[in-house]
């Protein structure tokens, strides 16, 4: 049973932009016991620092206490989290073919990632603006120290043009079309991406047309979803309704009826 729940998102700089979609704080409290909660797959990688009791939970049903900060890698099916009391959290929502040389990290394809960075000493200064209820101060410590941290980056234009394209068209494109957008041979372009980010363009592309899926079935579940299917260029309903069980393992149409219900005062 979910207590309360926030959510607010943060505008990245200018200076972030090509590499950051932007910063977010969110607040859940909970009863006094463990609760567990669902993280469906989205098109980005998250960087993730955490304040309270927060776990995953393995295929054997036992808690894993998770580091701060953690990794919220790419997802190709829902994971596990288990709470209890209140839990806040900052997280920076990264494009997948930046976030690993942003952070100076080898490219890796599991989906929850412990690491070892040297930002994890911002815990303590953002623990303090957490505690004291200001999580604006503490993303603009964040994002001071990403502005540092990217500054002297060089830009691949490859992938830039590339995740440009692949974003505007929310995962429409085919390889070969986001290749043409990038000026790339498909060969080079695969290769860029797979070194980047640890997966295909093919593989993000799926994913970033499954979050355009679940968004709009969470805030309209009664959407046509053979409307939906052409406008996000699936072969027909059935190929849409096939890949969002891959992802979320449920149908679109169960899934919408879940929200349904719980949009009802």
């Amino acid at each position: 049973m979910l207590l309360f729940h926030t959510h607010q998102e943060f505008e990245s700089p200018e200076a972030l932009k090509d590499t950051i979609k932007c910063f977010w704080y969110e607040r859940r409290d909970y009863p006094d016991q463990e609760t567990s909660y669902e993280i469906l797959p989205d098109g980005y990688i998250e960087i993730i620092f955490q304040f309270g009791s927060l776990s995953s939970i393995g295929p054997d049903g036992f808690l894993l206490p998770l580091p701060s900060p953690y990794i919220m890698g790419l997802l190709n099916q829902p994971i596990y989290l288990s709470a209890k009391n209140r839990i806040e959290i900052l997280g920076i929502r990264c494009y997948p073919w930046t976030v690993f040389d942003m952070l100076g990290l080898p490219t890796g394809k599991n989906g929850l990632q412990y690491i070892t960075h040297p930002m994890a000493a911002l815990q303590s200064e953002l623990q303090e603006y957490i505690t004291a209820g200001q999580p604006e101060a503490a993303v603009a410590i964040l994002r001071n120290y990403f502005q540092s941290a990217t500054s002297l980056l060089a830009i691949d234009m490859t992938l830039f043009k590339a995740g440009a394209a692949m974003t505007e068209a929310k995962g429409t494109l085919s390889v070969s079309e986001v290749a043409a957008a990038a000026n790339a041979t498909v060969r080079t372009l695969e290769r860029k991406f797979k070194q980047s980010s640890g997966h295909t363009v093919k593989d993000v592309s799926g994913l970033m047309r499954f979050e355009q899926v679940r968004n709009q079935l969470w805030l309209f579940p009664d959407t046509n979803l053979a409307g939906l299917a052409a406008e996000l260029g699936y072969t027909d309903q059935a190929h849409l309704s096939r890949e969002f069980k891959r992802y979320s393992g449920t149908t679109p149409a169960a899934f919408a009826r879940k929200h349904k219900a719980q949009q009802k005062p």
